[in-house]
């Protein structure tokens, strides 16, 4: 598998709030795959996905997830790999709640946040070629790249 970088979402109606962020991806050429598996509606297939996910290769999985935000703690629980968790913005504390749920993952689990949305979700994906950078110098161009899009 040639994708370092595996995103998962909760939902399919979480698409929109990460797309400027997949379009960044994509402008860069940065190889990436996506799953949209619930925690809380399908964590058998999730357990499975989190299993195979070394063995491909992936060297860091962005999370995201709204309200209760499970995602990102149960993908921390079976994975050796950094994953990082984005809260999605969405019910009553439009997001709070997520990042607080995130923030609040038991020890143990080795799970770090980026914040929230939109720039939560572009703040994972630097994040991510940072430590991917780490390995493979290729990656610490596309990196070079994607911080300048943001300096203005």
């Amino acid at each position: 598998m040639e994708e370092k970088i595996v995103i998962i979402l909760g939902s399919k109606s979480d698409v929109d709030q990460i797309k400027l962020g997949l379009d960044i991806l994509k402008e860069f050429k940065i190889s990436y795959k996506l799953e949209i598996i619930s925690a809380h509606r399908n964590p058998e297939k999730l357990r499975k996905l989190c299993l195979g996910i070394e063995k491909e290769g992936v060297e860091v999985v962005i999370a995201c997830a709204g309200l209760a935000a499970a995602l990102p703690g149960f993908v921390a629980s079976y994975v050796n790999i950094p994953v990082i968790g984005v809260a999605l913005k969405g019910g009553i504390l439009d997001g709070l709640d997520a990042l607080l749920s995130i923030v609040s993952t038991p020890k143990g689990l080795g799970l770090a946040t980026t914040g929230v949305g939109k720039s939560g979700f572009i703040n994972a994906i630097i994040f991510s070629l940072q430590i991917i950078s780490l390995k493979n110098k290729k990656y610490a161009v596309k990196l070079k790249k994607v911080k300048d899009k943001f300096k203005g």
